[in-house]
């Protein structure tokens, strides 16, 4: 792979950081971080993200108790403002990062195209 794809990808990911965006999401974790009812909130919610996430990749069921007890737990995440901000900004940064891929991929996708045709 030619080196100034890995330079550009770098020069992405410097923009990316520099970014108003990622700074806003930056000043977001900072703030929860800072209020231990926000933060003891924010880590028991992603706890409960990762342990279904992990049973979700490894097939296992996931028990109706544990779909309710997340649904709790994010009902209460978005009640704490902070909490609510961090988690609407991580989702508008998920969907630029998710719309780069998109652009990224093209080329591939035009090719796989071709040979379908």
């Amino acid at each position: 792979m030619s080196n100034s794809l890995y330079t550009l990808a770098q020069q992405l990911e410097q923009a990316i950081r520099t970014s108003e965006d990622f700074q806003q999401l930056k000043r977001a974790y900072e703030a929860v971080r800072r209020d231990e009812t926000a933060y003891r909130m924010f880590n028991h919610f992603r706890q409960l993200q990762l342990q279904l996430h992990e049973k979700q990749f490894t097939g296992a069921a996931i028990s109706p108790e544990e779909v309710e007890q997340a649904q709790k737990a994010m009902a209460l995440t978005q009640q704490n403002e902070k909490l609510s901000t961090l988690m609407a900004l991580e989702q508008r940064m998920s969907m630029t990062i998710a719309d780069m891929n998109q652009i990224i991929m093209k080329p591939l996708e035009e090719l796989y195209r071709s040979f379908a045709e």
